[in-house]
């Protein structure tokens, strides 16, 4: 489900077989690695072939040895056993660099490091002949002639003739070519590249791309990235050739919703948002990573923490190596497709992007990037404006793609003049067109400038009219998602609110859209009512009853209760907020919610709704509170547990409930809750 791997490429976390390990389940396993290793001869090797060769015919012939002591291996001296444990650790660094050179997605990477894979290949030849030199062969009882060839087999071992092979090192020297090229921002001449690492497609250029991406992420978390520089002018080199040389996009797909997506989308829509916050912080984590006792921590939380003078794990008090700390590549990978499937639009902090791309802002992270990206985005705005249909499509879904990757890439296309040509794309009655706009437009509209932008050109008429009348349900999302993001302005906050359709257009994606699309536009809502003048609006639209059905649905995902909670939480701040609410009949549901929801959040959000109904409906809320004992669970709960805010309006809660039971406690009748909840009925 990961779109990264576990281990990094050109790094060989082999471990030394237990000393306890019997001979024969060493044997077997040793000879069960070595077939594994074998079975790399029918994958393609882009670079550092001959050095795979030689390593593949080495391995084979050991291979015969092992299989023909496997009868003997319940009287294998300890010598023997030592000798086969060093071969089975060297076998398995072997086994992961050839795993590496034969990765489809690293190819161009590979062929940048492919004097250190040499260097590599020729370290385990020579560990393989040290194993093979202290073998004890005469304590085993084989032939003469299988004992001469373990004799040619270390002397293989030690004389091959391994290095850096010319051909690579001709394609390496036209590769550092052609970065310079890009440097000097001429159009570098690729196809000898590409032909040479097999890249003749789209997808294959793509991969390589989103492989540089995640090293560069990684590369990032490292304290000296020395790799940072080299990894930048690859990305920028392969987006060019993404965005020029290949004309046709062989396997289009909505970047958020591939196959890995769609098929991790049970196992996603089961988990919860509190799964995946730090423990330290409490916030989700972007940059996760494990202790050795096994708990796993956001990396600057952990390292704060560190630094503070503890050097214990938080959760265990264990004693911790305080430079232990390893990056957990399958929860980031599992975060950033849980905000991806659940429509997180403040989720760019996910998998480190956000951080990434403050702390590199003004910068591609190299000349050679910084140019490739500028050419490329200057190729593809001549192609929205001059191309045919087929070229506009292509370059609104390559510009959909880079405006998801960094800020430098949005301040490049704003800079550019793209956003006034998407603006025109969204409204063609091409599906794919429209979509890929819009969603380019939803991508730049994180960019500060880009806001104004947009706005000025008459954006917010027309993300509306997406929003409302998209040709697909992804449209009308991405422009959901827009709106939110041009509503973090005050300013613009009140120019949307003062368009009669548009909070009823995000009510009605609330109840016709996907769960994504629900969730971007009940953050949008939320970001309007920031606004005091849009409260009033959203009240009248009809906001309140339509968020109260939402929390009567136990089918509904527990991220649009919270976002449906915030909402009425924000209403209820006001009389007339907590009135609606009342009138709805809502105050049982939110009590149902908040003993029954295992997300922290909705119980924080709940607890602040109640407080403010409370202070705005009398005492005759907070009879009804009273008459439910089993909120004060939750509320305890918070108030040990939740943050400094959620803890102070549990404590604010607790209080009002036992200052009315003292006040009350003489008091034999109430008035039932049915005429307290009609009332409301009749104010309204």
């Amino acid at each position: 489900m990961c779109d990264t791997n576990a281990r990094r490429v050109l790094t060989f976390p082999a471990i030394r077989p237990c000393e306890s390990v019997s001979p024969a389940t060493l044997l077997s396993s040793l000879i069960t690695l070595a077939k594994n290793i074998c079975s790399y001869k029918s994958r393609h090797i882009f670079t550092n072939a001959s050095n795979a060769k030689h390593s593949f015919r080495l391995v084979g012939n050991i291979l015969v040895f092992l299989e023909d002591i496997r009868q003997y291996e319940t009287s294998l001296s300890y010598e023997m056993v030592l000798s086969l444990s060093e071969l089975h650790f060297v076998f398995q660094k072997l086994r992961f660099l050839l795993e590496d050179c034969t990765r489809s997605d690293a190819r161009v990477w590979m062929l940048t490091r492919s004097e250190k894979v040499s260097y590599q290949f020729r370290a385990i030849f020579r560990s393989v002949s040290v194993a093979l030199d202290v073998l004890p062969l005469d304590s085993l009882n084989i032939s003469y002639e299988l004992k001469e060839l373990m004799g040619f087999i270390k002397q293989q071992a030690l004389n091959s003739k391994l290095g850096f092979r010319p051909e690579d090192e001709r394609v390496l020297e036209l590769l550092r070519s052609v970065l310079d090229q890009l440097e000097q921002q001429m159009n570098p001449n690729l196809k000898r590249v590409l032909e040479y690492l097999g890249i003749r497609s789209w997808t294959q250029c793509n991969n390589e791309i989103k492989f540089l991406d995640s090293e560069i992420g990684l590369e990032r978390s490292t304290p000296k990235k020395s790799d940072l520089g080299i990894l930048s002018s690859l990305m920028g080199l392969m987006t060019y050739s993404r965005c020029r040389v290949f004309t046709v996009i062989n396997d289009e797909e909505n970047p958020a919703s591939s196959d890995g997506f769609r098929r991790s989308n049970h196992l996603i829509s089961s988990m919860n948002v509190d799964d995946f916050r730090c423990p330290i912080s409490l916030e989700i984590m972007s940059d996760p990573v494990t202790l050795t006792t096994g708990h796993t921590y956001d990396r600057a939380s952990i390292e704060k923490w560190f630094k503070s003078g503890n050097l214990t794990c938080p959760k265990t008090g264990e004693k911790v190596n305080s430079g232990s700390l390893v990056s957990n590549l399958c929860i980031r990978s599992i975060i950033k497709q849980y905000c991806v499937e659940k429509g997180i639009l403040l989720g760019e902090s996910v998998g480190g992007n956000r951080s990434r791309e403050i702390a590199h802002a003004n910068t591609g992270g190299s000349v050679a990037a910084e140019a490739a990206i500028k050419m490329a985005v200057d190729f593809l705005v001549d192609r929205l404006v001059f191309g045919t249909t087929d070229a506009k499509h292509k370059a609104t879904y390559e510009i959909r793609l880079l405006s998801k990757t960094s800020i430098f890439n949005r301040a490049c296309l704003v800079e550019a003049g793209v956003i006034p040509c998407l603006l025109d794309l969204i409204c063609v009655k091409n599906p794919k067109i429209q979509e890929n706009a819009i969603a380019a437009l939803l991508n730049l509209s994180k960019y500060p400038k880009s806001k104004k932008v947009l706005v000025e050109n008459g954006g917010l008429e027309l993300i509306l009219e997406v929003a409302q009348n998209g040709m697909k349900m992804e449209a009308r999302q991405h422009a959901a998602g827009t709106l939110f993001y041009l509503a973090s302005v005050d300013e613009y906050r009140d120019i949307i609110g003062k368009i009669p359709r548009s909070i009823p257009v995000l009510m009605e994606l609330v109840l016709e859209g996907t769960n994504r699309c629900k969730k971007n536009a009940l953050v949008a809502i939320l970001g309007l009512l920031m606004y005091p003048e849009n409260h009033w609006k959203a009240l009248a639209a009809g906001v309140v009853p339509l968020l109260v059905d939402l929390l009567r649905s136990s089918s509904q995902c527990e991220d649009l209760l919270v976002d449906s909670l915030a909402i009425l939480a924000t209403l209820a701040e006001k009389p007339d907020g907590t009135m609606s609410i009342l009138s709805c009949g809502a105050l049982h549901v939110i009590l149902d919610v908040v003993g029954s929801t295992t997300s922290k959040a909705s119980k924080e959000y709940c607890v602040a709704l109640l407080l403010a109904m409370c202070t705005n409906g009398g005492a005759d809320v907070v009879r009804v509170l009273v008459s439910n004992p089993s909120l004060m669970g939750p509320l305890y709960s918070l108030l040990a547990e939740g943050g400094s805010r959620a803890s102070k309006k549990a404590s604010s809660l607790i209080r009002i409930i036992h200052e009315f039971n003292e006040k009350h406690a003489s008091s034999t009748t109430r008035r039932p809750v049915d005429h307290f909840q009609e009332q409301f009925v009749n104010v309204w």
